[in-house]
């Protein structure tokens, strides 16, 4: 559903479109979206819409025919290109139904290029509905003026994730069996000793079963890292760890 914005009063809707965009062309908006326009917003002829294509950037349009089901805009002019997005994959065991949907759009807004839910044994979720995800990153780009959507794959086993691990990316892992002590390095320190591409993998309600503990530190690109003394629930240990990696080596890094 294309994004109201709350500020400034008059800022235009924004909305992503399937359809690649370029100046002069007409862009046929149908279903909920058309409705939201029409309906919600009120939009009339002539008035104007922030256009996006997850391809070649933003746009301006001005409507030039409204229906009872459908709209009609013409591109007119480019603001901005799509923006460069951090390489960083967050691959997370889905957790509770609307927990699972707000950790999804807030990683959205924090930048992460892909999202890759991940079936471990304690999963409560086993199946992930890509129409609906892929509706929650939108609204979730367009609220915050995004130009990018994260890519959004299918849900994978555990095992079927480390055997398709690229070689050149790094695997940090939320492991909340390190002790102190145990590694004298926090995850800055470590980011700071493994920069690059890489993937935060993030467990379930009650964490990685101890067999899936040990072959993720088996694996060759994993890297367990601690994310602090105290016990996070999954959403806030896939933020934080986002949070931390983009500020090494996202686009937060001044």
């Amino acid at each position: 559903m294309p994004a109201k914005p709350a500020w400034p009063p008059k800022s235009l809707s924004r909305l992503f479109v399937e359809e690649p965009l370029r100046i002069d062309s007409d862009i046929l908006i149908t279903g909920p979206q058309a409705h939201y326009l029409r309906n919600v917003m009120r939009m009339a002829e002539a008035e104007s819409i922030m256009l996006c294509d997850d391809l070649t950037g933003e746009y301006r349009a001005t409507i030039t025919s409204i229906g009872k089901r459908q709209l009609i805009a013409r591109v007119e002019q480019k603001y901005r290109n799509r923006e460069v997005v951090p390489d960083l994959w967050l691959c997370a065991a889905p957790i509770k139904k609307d927990r699972w949907y707000w950790l999804v759009e807030k990683a959205c807004e924090l930048g992460v290029k892909r999202i890759q839910p991940v079936r471990t044994e304690r999963t409560i979720i086993d199946r992930i509905k890509p129409e609906k995800l892929r509706a929650h990153v939108i609204e979730a780009a367009e609220q915050c003026e995004r130009t990018a959507l994260p890519e959004l794959s299918e849900m994978a086993s555990l095992q079927q994730t480390l055997d398709n691990w690229p070689d050149d990316r790094h695997l940090f892992f939320a492991d909340e069996r390190l002790h102190e002590g145990e590694h004298q390095s926090g995850f800055a320190e470590q980011l700071h000793n493994h920069p690059g591409p890489a993937g935060l993998l993030i467990g379930p309600e009650g964490g990685f079963s101890d067999t899936e503990n040990a072959a993720i530190n088996a694996h060759p690109r994993a890297i367990a890292i601690s994310l602090g003394p105290r016990i996070l629930r999954a959403e806030t240990a896939a933020l934080t760890a986002t949070a931390i990696w983009m500020a090494h080596h996202g686009d937060w890094v001044e």
